[in-house]
């Protein structure tokens, strides 16, 4: 490659009266500098290779720039998503292709199903919630159900009526997307969805209460922990239910996972909690 020294390309381009739409319109180079007309090139790459301009080099070939459409930079057109850097000092963002979808979960120990069910879907509704975790429906067997015309659905569980029970209602935007149930017993429920290239499991839990007997508790955490350990890594988890114990206000020990929000002082569930 020749050797040019600063003062001979200054001295060109003063001679030359570029102006900065003249120097814009000038093609772009396969390597990563521009050329100037009449000065030799300072890169030796091949005509096939990738444009190596700022931002992200993944966005465009060589054959992206021609003489024809312009500057690639005066083209925005050509940026497919808002990753990677700003075009030059041109800071134009376009939409991602991919438009992120928000979910709203909630959960609610209603004491018993029958006949709230509508009640529950008009909260919903009002609130804005795509997935409802209930605990104590109080309704037996292991079904799904279509919430009259609402178009929202109910997938529960139970297995002795009038005791415990668990259920997930789902809004008609997203019941589609479900592709498995799992029920653990009367106590936990949980639905896989899978949205694009996105999975993600939504878990209801209804601990047993704190008068009940030593072993009733350890089961419920047993089942619960085998139903989180058999979700695949990478996939999303959202846990809702009434786990029927007090964290306390401080995190004595387990700041990794308490946020510090919550009231009075931590029992022996709240501790199998966290």
């Amino acid at each position: 490659m020749e050797n040019r020294s600063f003062d001979h390309i200054l001295g060109w381009l003063k001679s030359s009266r570029l102006d900065i739409d003249d120097l814009t319109d000038i093609d772009v180079d396969p390597g990563p500098f521009f050329v100037f007309p009449g000065l030799p090139h300072f890169s030796s790459h091949t005509q096939n290779q990738t444009l190596s301009l700022p931002g992200s080099n993944a966005l465009y070939g060589s054959s992206t720039v021609s003489k024809e459409q312009g500057p690639l930079h005066r083209r925005p057109d050509v940026v497919k998503s808002k990753q990677g850097f700003p075009h030059f000092c041109e800071r134009v963002w376009v939409k991602k292709l991919v438009h992120d979808r928000r979910i709203r979960f909630g959960t609610w120990n209603i004491g018993t199903l029958t006949g709230k069910s509508m009640e529950i879907v008009d909260v919903m509704v009002r609130r804005k919630i795509n997935f409802m975790c209930l605990q104590e429906t109080k309704w037996t067997g292991e079904k799904a159900k279509e919430l009259d015309n609402s178009g929202f659905k109910l997938w529960y569980t139970e297995k002795i009526r009038s005791r415990n029970g668990v259920g997930i209602i789902v809004d008609k935007e997203w019941k589609k997307d479900v592709v498995d149930v799992r029920r653990v017993g009367d106590r936990i429920i949980a639905l896989k969805l899978v949205v694009g290239q996105d999975t993600f499991n939504v878990i209801s839990g209804y601990a047993p209460q704190v008068g009940l007997a030593e072993h009733f508790k350890v089961k419920f955490w047993e089942d619960l922990e085998g139903v989180l350990q058999d979700i695949p890594q990478g996939e999303k988890v959202f846990l809702g239910g009434d786990l029927n114990g007090h964290v306390g206000s401080v995190a004595r020990g387990f700041e990794g996972v308490h946020g510090g929000f919550g009231l009075g002082e931590m029992n022996g569930e709240g501790k199998s909690i966290l």
